[in-house]
């Protein structure tokens, strides 16, 4: 049986994509599936066929994915050597199609639209899961809402815009919007798959399984992963609690989400040793893509975080641009600040003697850098100058450097 579950009060209701957050506790309902036996079906090619036995649908429709998942994991080599580094690997969710982890969840919540029936989504975004939302929902032919919060990015509206959504610039307050957008998809019969939706968290957890059989079913010691509504940790956290229910796995990774430190609610609260978080009147951050004064997952994270003896840390604001810079510069990837965090967090961790030398940690990496290319430090690079004649010189002087 299936249902949607409260973790505060234990209280299940039924599976409805319309009534996703608990009437009592004021809480974001999660999914529970059957209890039987799982398997992986490693002889299918799509991430979500291999994994169906562990997602809420019954089928994968071929005709709604744009390709999402099977992301690599990489070996990051030249920054352990130039740090001396414990075995390092970054999990780039970056090349899926819209160049965000965002499409995952997307991708499992338009599967289950499309299943139920469902002919309108939404979302309630300035970045990442806007553009990732209006993708499927073109890929789909459903009719797509997207609302932003008035003085989003015109970067982001022109790569929302493209896939021709209904887009609404809406004032006034984020969070307010984001509450408000549940009754106004009721009474319009829209499904806004937003942050913490239990579906879109169901198709998070596929990252936690794909980077399981990369490591050739290990658990990884470490697993470092931004932070802003919480809902992409706590996808990552119920898949390695599922894989331990099902005897996968014997024991957990160390979970550590990370956010930027000018907007860390979580972070604030899980140091304070505090049970729930409080809104940040004002949130200063770099790091725009994970920037959430009010995250709705955050009660739910702190209390899953802490069960698997996990952390919530933050990252200084004047390290994460360096950090972006230094994978870009030594391995060749290209990210948004907030995904720079993870490699901010893993540093700090290790200069304070709390990972061990042969420790095998995971870095979740995002987003890409090309959909935040005005945040990006200033290149300090060299640029030469030369004519078509005396270019020869130039490169063998260089070649002689």
């Amino acid at each position: 049986m299936e249902a949607f579950e409260c973790v505060f009060c234990q209280k299940n209701y039924p599976v409805d994509p319309f009534h996703t957050f608990c009437p009592k506790c004021q809480e974001p309902l999660l999914y529970i599936g059957p209890q039987t036996d799982k398997k992986f079906h490693h002889n299918k090619d799509h991430p979500l066929e291999v994994m169906l036995d562990f997602l809420p649908l019954d089928h994968v429709n071929h005709d709604l994915s744009l390709g999402e998942g099977n992301t690599p994991l990489i070996r990051l080599k030249n920054v352990e050597k130039n740090f001396r580094l414990p075995a390092l690997y970054a999990k780039n969710e970056t090349i899926n199609p819209t160049l965000s982890f965002k499409d995952r969840g997307t991708a499992l919540a338009i599967q289950k639209a499309i299943s139920l029936g469902i002919e309108k989504i939404g979302t309630v975004s300035t970045g990442n899961m806007a553009i990732s939302t209006a993708a499927y929902g073109a890929r789909a032919g459903i009719k797509t809402f997207v609302l932003v919060k008035d003085g989003a990015h015109r970067e982001i509206l022109n790569s929302t815009g493209i896939y021709n959504p209904v887009m609404i610039n809406v004032k006034g307050d984020y969070g307010e919007l984001f509450r408000r957008s549940f009754s106004l998809g009721k009474k319009n019969n829209i499904y806004f798959t937003n942050s913490v939706d239990p579906f879109r968290i169901e198709g998070y957890k596929v990252t936690a399984f794909e980077t399981f059989f990369q490591l050739d079913q290990r658990v990884p010691d470490f697993i470092f992963v931004p932070v802003s509504s919480g809902g992409h940790l706590i996808g990552i956290i119920k898949a390695f609690h599922e894989l331990k229910q099902h005897g996968f796995i014997k024991k957990y990774p160390h979970f550590v989400g990370v956010q930027a430190e000018g907007c860390s609610p979580i972070a604030r609260t899980f140091q304070a040793k505090k049970l729930s978080v409080e809104r940040i009147e004002k949130a200063e951050t770099i790091a725009k893509a994970i920037s959430n004064p009010d995250p709705p997952g955050g009660n739910i994270l702190l209390r899953m975080i802490r069960r698997a003896g996990g952390t919530i840390m933050s990252a200084p604001e004047d390290k994460i641009l360096e950090a972006q810079r230094k994978l870009a510069e030594l391995e060749g990837i290209f990210i948004q600040p907030a995904s720079a965090t993870t490699l901010v967090g893993f540093l700090e961790l290790a200069e304070k003697g709390k990972i061990g030398p042969k420790s095998r940690i995971v870095l979740i990496l995002t987003g890409s850098g090309m959909k935040a290319s005005k945040k990006t430090k200033k290149s300090d690079a060299q640029v030469l100058q030369a004519s078509l004649s005396d270019l020869p010189d130039i490169i063998k002087s260089v070649k002689s450097d």
